[in-house]
């Protein structure tokens, strides 16, 4: 992989991480259509997520540092039982990672993955589309039990071609959650497991294998800054209630992934 090719890739990750669009499924068909090969997908991939992490909390620091400052409050407050539902929405993840993450980087090396992209692209818009035309009550508040669900989502996001940011802003929607709310807490939610997953790659000294130095810091960088303005496009976009573009756009890269592999 040369630099242009992580600057280019680092790009499609860092617009692609906040809108619901699925950004494994854009890797890897920006992969596919630059021809790069990694020893190890998931080393740079973890890489532009830890690009995309810094770059949420640039953009959200000021809802980040009031939490952690009410975190250590004596007192049991709105800020801890905000990060405790954080928490609660990571133990399905948790639990995926555990148990499938072999099955899942294994799959991102299969000769159908154009297949299973486009199919779980298609998803997501279906996702989209449901959850703009649904008008369920609004509640004032994301509850414990909306968390976990809105948790079983992200992990189902594990799948490469369904978007993370798509299934759990339309989860949380469905639930009836407010649209500010939801994005926030969809963006928030994300920041621990890439963390723990970025360090336990790190811890590992396989951060750098398959892929140089050089390119390894373009890509962060231009996931990073382009990870700053997709985050602050999507914010406003979930609040003025404009997902079904994204849901079309969805069904469009599905249609054009499956059909790429079929006629390849």
């Amino acid at each position: 992989m040369d630099t242009l090719q992580a600057i280019l890739l680092g790009i499609v990750q860092g617009i692609t991480e906040f809108l619901p669009v699925s950004s494994s499924g854009h890797l890897q068909i920006a992969k596919e259509i630059l021809g790069v090969q990694l020893d190890e997908n998931l080393t740079f991939d973890v890489a532009l997520h830890a690009a995309t992490v810094l770059s949420t909390i640039v953009i959200l620091w000021s809802e980040v540092r009031r939490l952690l400052m009410g975190l250590f409050s004596r007192r049991f407050n709105q800020e801890q039982a905000y990060i405790l539902k954080i928490v609660v929405s990571m133990i399905p993840i948790g639990i995926v990672g555990f148990l499938l993450k072999d099955q899942i980087n294994a799959l991102l090396d299969a000769p159908c993955i154009l297949v299973v992209v486009g199919a779980m692209l298609l998803l997501t818009a279906a996702l989209l589309a449901f959850a703009y035309y649904a008008r369920p009550r609004q509640k004032e508040n994301i509850s414990y039990r909306d968390a976990f669900i809105i948790g079983l989502a992200q992990a189902c996001a594990a799948m490469p071609g369904l978007s993370r940011s798509g299934s759990t802003i339309a989860t949380g929607l469905l639930l009836g959650n407010k649209k500010a709310a939801v994005a926030q807490f969809s963006f928030l939610m994300v920041l621990a497991p890439i963390l723990g997953e970025t360090i336990l790659e790190a811890a590992k000294g396989e951060l750098t294998a398959g892929v140089a130095a050089g390119p390894l810091i373009a890509g962060f960088l231009a996931a990073f800054i382009t990870g700053c303005l997709a985050c602050k496009f999507m914010l406003e976009t979930v609040k003025r209630g404009r997902l079904i573009w994204f849901a079309v756009y969805c069904a469009v890269a599905g249609i054009v992934s499956i059909t790429s592999y079929l006629l390849g």
